[in-house]
């Protein structure tokens, strides 16, 4: 196996397992450890992985995107915080936008239920976790739907989001960085995102730390956007302080 072709096996491997550590890697591959490292600034440079302490985790990209699936089972206690926390931003809005992916879908189960509230999404599993929900109006968008994270997209789902003025926006993204702001793989979704962004009057990210730093092919705002952004305790406190000076409340749970 030659340089290209380990590069190639170990990025599989990431985006098949969600993750890689080194000695695993060294094992399998029958390699250095120190090779795996290269390998892995060599990936993280052509932007395909991030590296973390032992090891590394692939990064969403125009060809890559998780199956929301594969999302449901990777840091849950952590995506539950960052929900229940989110959930307590809601203050008084009576028009909530829940977002496509499983951290916006813990924030739409801790939304409170004691209280008329319409909620807009274009996620079908957004819309089966409150159908039971006496209190709350659902609002499903229309459109095509994509299988791999069960939400609806393309002008359908545009065109009727642009006919609401929403108080609150719960945003999540495939990446969020200082430099380029929030980036998503799809451009179809990306319109979505955008056009909740203009209809919300405010907006709150969620998404846990290995979001941050991330960089995917469409960008559909920027970080000083929101009024809060909310993440888990894996994002260093010196780097949720870089954010904070963009804008944002920082809350790190």
């Amino acid at each position: 196996m030659d340089t290209d072709e380990r590069r190639r096996a170990i990025l599989d491997i990431a985006r098949q397992d969600g993750s890689v550590a080194v000695n695993r890697l060294a094992t399998e591959l029958g390699v250095a450890k120190e090779t795996v490292r290269r390998d892995l600034r060599a990936l993280e440079e052509h932007g395909l992985v991030r590296r973390t302490h032992g090891g590394a985790h692939p990064v969403e990209s125009a060809g890559f995107e998780t199956s929301l699936a594969s999302r449901t089972t990777r840091l849950v206690p952590q995506k539950s915080r960052i929900g229940a926390v989110a959930a307590d931003l809601i203050g008084d809005a009576e028009t909530v936008f829940v977002d496509e992916g499983f951290t916006p879908q813990l924030v739409a189960q801790a939304l409170p239920r004691d209280r008329p509230l319409t909620v807009i999404t274009a996620s079908l599993a957004v819309a089966s976790s409150l159908a039971d929900a006496e209190r709350t109006a659902v609002l499903l968008l229309g459109g095509r739907l994509r299988g791999a994270t069960m939400a609806t997209v393309d002008h359908w789902a545009t065109r009727m989001l642009a006919g609401f003025v929403i108080d609150l926006a719960y945003i999540g993204a495939n990446g969020i960085s200082r430099e380029y702001g929030l980036t998503t793989p799809d451009p179809a979704v990306c319109a979505v995102k955008a056009q909740a962004m203009r209809s919300a009057r405010r907006h709150v990210f969620v998404g846990v730390h290995t979001k941050f730093g991330a960089v995917s092919f469409c960008r559909f705002a920027e970080v000083g956007d929101f009024e809060a952004i909310v993440t888990d305790g894996g994002l260093p406190s010196a780097e949720a302080q870089r954010y904070s000076l963009l804008g944002p409340q920082v809350l790190r749970v």
